[in-house]
């Protein structure tokens, strides 16, 4: 599965939030699985959208042919945008789905990693990071994933920001020493995002 997040800061925001309803049309594009996304906590003119996709072959084939009609809606409504695409690497937690309508927040965590500690990152991953997330009450879903030049994506989805928060507070700090996370990570950014369910699709 292919998944592609984009990050933009909006200068209309209600134009914006009406253009993004026209994604809707995403819905009978082959190999399309999902789309959802929502609003920067700590910044508010900053949106974050996530969509999944079968394969990079279906989603180069969308960007050919239906992408830009589609996107016209929100054009001039948005500035910066940043996109990355990352392949699935493997699911935090079980099963993953990309379904946005029982989740209330949403964290991405995008870490740029040593080029000599990659493997030693992604096995603290599996290890370390992910049955601590999967065991915390109110986390719902996740995935993990991989891009070019050492960059993987922690994708996690929670029921509420008070759930994301005591699993902040309680292990973070601790799982990180575990993990070894300093030595392998040269960057790590991210974002808590409020999911806005209008966007889904």
């Amino acid at each position: 599965m292919l998944v592609k997040w984009i990050r933009c800061t909006v200068v209309d925001r209600r134009g914006f939030e009406r253009g993004q309803r026209k994604w809707a049309g995403l819905l009978g594009e082959p190999g399309f699985r999902g789309q959802g996304g929502g609003w920067s906590r700590g910044r508010p003119d900053v949106a974050h959208i996530f969509s999944f996709w079968e394969s990079r072959a279906f989603y180069d084939s969308f960007m050919a042919r239906s992408h830009d009609r589609l996107a016209s809606a929100q054009s001039g409504t948005f500035k910066d945008a940043r996109v990355r695409l990352f392949d699935h690497r493997f699911d935090v937690k079980t099963g993953f789905e990309p379904r946005f309508t029982d989740a209330d927040l949403l964290r991405a965590a995008l870490c740029r990693v040593r080029e000599e500690r990659a493997e030693h990152f992604v096995l603290m991953q599996e290890k370390v990071w992910n049955p601590a997330m999967a065991g915390s009450p109110g986390m719902v879903r996740g995935l993990f994933g991989e891009a070019p030049g050492n960059e993987f994506l922690v994708l996690s989805m929670w029921q509420s920001a008070a759930e994301h928060g005591k699993y902040r507070t309680e292990r973070v700090e601790r799982l990180a020493l575990r993990a070894q996370t300093e030595a392998d990570v040269v960057a790590l950014t991210g974002d808590v995002v409020d999911m806005e369910q209008a966007w889904t699709v």
